[in-house]
């Protein structure tokens, strides 16, 4: 079998790649970005993705190169794990803000977390239901934290334990969605968590089912391969809220600090701008997924 056949980053990349646009010109104009997300008004549904552990993985001062870039392109920026230190950082620093919180065994550690979330005035928090399992399948630990898999009931108790949106990430089918829905939640990412699962479907592949199971109760994001433009533009057009990026952004940050970050961002933002235009989706309300056809792929 061929190195790396099943990795679900290089399946979801083909999938992006296969998926193909139809132009509509007439009665099209400039496009405007506006999001609105939890009562409040963002320039752009593209964000990052909940990164974490900047300094210890790249280099020290890659984590305020990440806020601060991130703040410049007033984007909203999303965090993962992280002791409460580094959260207070990176809320101060950010035009808002959403906190992914790992399934720690010790639930009571959730629940600290959230309240910490809540006083600093967070935009959401999140849960990352795909994190709780390591490569054996036995219950994870990272950084010496044990993680356990959430139950629908726990999920739910977490959801009316606070006032912020809570976000469950990790989600790749409808039966997630639908105990996600069920429980409480306020918003869907949809993930394989950069191929912590092999031959995971492609997030953008299993969009259009969950976008129907849960109507427009709740923001749908998307994580996973998206880098450009026209990876955000295919998202949206088939139901997506908005996106994330992640790995692109690192990139960017060993290349040239808060800058890259920026640059990146206002990239990707320009190409989403142009093909709203081109497929004559004038502002977010517009996105068709009408104009997104599939071709052969695997």
């Amino acid at each position: 079998m061929a190195e790396n056949t099943g990795s679900s980053n290089k399946i979801t990349r083909r999938y992006l790649d296969s998926l193909l646009i139809e132009t509509r010109y007439m009665n099209s104009g400039n496009p405007d970005l506006t999001m609105e997300l939890y009562g409040k008004k963002f320039p752009s549904p593209v964000m990052t993705a909940a990164l974490s552990h900047l300094d210890h993985f790249m280099f020290e001062g890659a984590t305020k190169a990440y806020v601060e870039g991130t703040a410049d392109a007033g984007a909203v920026l999303w965090l993962g794990m992280a002791e409460d230190e580094e959260v207070e950082f990176c809320a101060g620093g950010s035009k808002a803000m959403v906190e992914i919180i790992k399934p720690y065994k010790d639930r009571d550690k959730i629940y600290q977390k959230i309240e910490h979330a809540e006083k600093l005035g967070l935009l959401a928090v999140g849960v990352d239901i795909d994190h709780p399992f390591a490569p054996d399948g036995s219950d994870d630990v990272v950084d010496g934290y044990e993680m356990k898999a959430v139950s629908s009931e726990e999920l739910k108790k977490i959801c009316q334990s606070t006032s912020l949106p809570v976000i469950v990430k990790g989600v790749l089918s409808v039966y997630d969605a639908d105990q996600s829905a069920g429980a409480g939640a306020r918003g869907l990412v949809l993930s394989h968590h950069n191929n912590r699962i092999e031959y995971a479907i492609p997030p953008l592949m299993a969009l259009p089912d969950i976008k129907r199971a849960v109507k427009d109760d709740m923001p749908i994001f998307v994580d996973c391969e998206i880098q450009t433009g026209m990876d955000a533009f295919k998202a949206l057009a088939l139901g997506a809220k908005a996106v994330c990026i992640g790995r692109p952004l690192m990139t960017a940050i060993r290349q040239d600090g808060a800058r890259g970050v920026t640059e990146y961002l206002k990239k990707v933002n320009a190409g989403l701008a142009k093909a709203m235009a081109y497929t004559g989706c004038t502002d977010l309300s517009r996105m068709d997924p009408s104009v997104i056809h599939e071709t052969g792929w695997m």
